[in-house]
């Protein structure tokens, strides 16, 4: 992981140039960027295959619960506030379908909740920046599997703190448990962990 280092003022010029920045680098070097008022974050691992199947897990156990008109997204997922000088990019999102028509990156005030599935490169980026951006963007729900520990946890409930918004609620579980998202469960069972 590499951090840019610099705060993104609301809206700024600034920001747009890490934005500009991000795009360039997206097409030529891999792995995944996201924009934090931090800097520039930079997974430079590829998704492992225990990543890329706890994602697909998850998605076809959410679409099994879910009702007509409520998707589980994967793939490219860009959350952008930018007024925040935040782009996030989750595993899973789950949000309603219209929210996702039209042009641009998804408001993050649209999702139901975010799903990150820990990088083995990057723990921290999923443990404690999205935990501290995702109530910032209003993200109302934060799920994080950990295929290295195998536990998670679940945050909810937004409040104010003198650092920012923050989730007032933590629910942690196991691998094998149910686990409530939302308003739909699902089980943990059989997910996989890293090596």
């Amino acid at each position: 992981m590499t951090i840019a280092s610099d705060s993104a003022p609301q809206g700024s010029p600034h920001y747009r140039a890490m934005r500009e920045l991000v795009e360039q680098m997206d097409d030529r070097i891999s792995g995944k960027f996201e924009i934090t008022k931090q800097g520039i974050v930079h997974d430079m691992m590829s998704p492992s295959k225990p990543h890329e199947l706890t994602a697909l897990r998850l998605r076809r156990r959410l679409e099994s619960v879910m009702p007509e008109g409520r998707l589980v997204h994967t793939g490219a997922p860009d959350v952008e506030d930018v007024s925040e000088g935040v782009l996030r990019l989750p595993d899973v999102i789950l949000i309603d379908e219209t929210d996702m028509e039209g042009e641009g990156p998804f408001d993050p005030r649209t999702l139901i909740a975010a799903i990150e599935i820990v990088s083995r490169s990057n723990p921290e980026n999923d443990w404690v920046g999205k935990t501290r951006d995702y109530p910032l963007l209003g993200i109302p729900v934060y799920a994080i599997f950990d295929p290295r520990t195998g536990t998670g946890a679940v945050l909810s409930d937004i409040h104010p703190t003198p650092e920012g918004p923050r989730y007032a609620t933590r629910k942690d579980f196991l691998y094998g448990e149910d686990v409530s998202i939302a308003d739909y469960t699902i089980s943990s069972e059989g997910l996989p962990r890293y090596q």
